[in-house]
């Protein structure tokens, strides 16, 4: 029955529910423990016993085998079985209240970003180059991982709405102005095209993948995560009034307004988000300059740059 729910919900679920994994909790936490059972026989103490070991320290991934259980019950009772669904939510009165703590995503601070960026520049796999391109353009993970050739058409990527976040039939594709610093990777990436991705994996067809971006990030020493460079974004945005609200949240592909507000403000602010990615990008490779002039400097014999403060 759960295999037939899920059936169900994956033409509304991004990449067919596999990238999000919306089987998981139920395939994991449930139907070890009580998967072989009658429905009708099911009762609160059953489910109460089947995620208690994780209730508290997987919450989240309890809570959501707990949602898409009842989902399940539901459903066979629609369907002419014998099954209560409400006992998911006695059994989530008897597990308990668990507070949730939003723990913020670790990131780097927006004044060590040139510094990080910098270092990346030193490589040319794909995995560094992938995580030069998040940087720059404050994408999220999946639509770098997946961004192909096509999609670029002069300076502007076009995320397609299947790599973006949000529930399928209510988002559209995403245009991302490419600053300066963003083509000469795209243009790295060219030349050293081995296929249709940007980034391509070395050993399969497809994108790089989280976990390589992830180890690069490890080996440089770096603590902050992937996600997180686009709070290294925003926070640069706030504290040095690089833009306006709107332009910052939609630079994120956020939401802006209601549904009132968004059915008469279409624009997606193409033109005042380039202006910014530009400044960003310029930020971002200030570190990567210097380097480069030193250099320089050091191969030509000429004078090394001055940058002692003056009174």
């Amino acid at each position: 029955m759960a295999q037939i729910v899920f059936e169900g919900r994956r033409e509304r679920l991004r990449g067919d529910g596999t990238r999000g994994q919306w089987f998981s909790p139920i395939k994991n936490h449930i139907i070890p423990k009580i998967g072989n059972r009658r429905i009708s026989t099911l009762t609160q103490r059953d489910i109460h016993d089947a995620l208690k070991p994780i209730w508290r320290t997987k919450h989240e991934t309890a809570d959501k085998a707990m949602y898409r259980t009842r989902m399940v019950l539901r459903q066979a009772k629609l369907m002419g079985f014998e099954a209560e669904p409400f006992i998911c939510d006695a059994a989530r009165h008897m597990l308990g209240y668990v507070e949730r703590v939003q723990k913020p995503l670790p990131a780097t601070p927006w004044q060590d970003i040139p510094d990080l960026y910098a270092r990346l520049s030193e490589h040319l796999h794909p995995s560094y180059l992938a995580l030069r391109f998040t940087i720059l353009t404050a994408a999220r993970g999946m639509p770098v991982r997946g961004a192909r050739f096509d999609e670029i058409d002069g300076d502007v990527w076009t995320v397609p709405k299947e790599r973006m976040k949000g529930q399928r039939g209510k988002v559209q594709d995403f245009r991302i102005p490419l600053s300066d610093e963003s083509m000469r990777v795209v243009d790295l990436c060219r030349s050293l095209r081995r296929n249709d991705f940007l980034f391509p994996s070395p050993r399969v067809n497809k994108g790089v993948s989280d976990v390589a971006m992830a180890k690069v990030l490890k080996h440089l020493g770096e603590e902050g995560r992937i996600h997180g460079f686009r709070s290294s974004f925003r926070m640069w945005i706030q504290d040095n009034e690089a833009a306006s609200y709107e332009v910052a949240e939609s630079a994120l592909a956020h939401i802006v307004g209601n549904k009132v507000e968004r059915a008469y403000a279409r624009s997606d602010l193409l033109e005042k988000r380039r202006i910014l990615m530009q400044k960003w990008a310029d930020f971002v490779t200030q570190a990567e300059s210097n380097v480069v002039e030193l250099r320089r400097c050091r191969t030509t014999g000429a004078a090394q740059p001055d940058n002692t403060p003056r009174l």
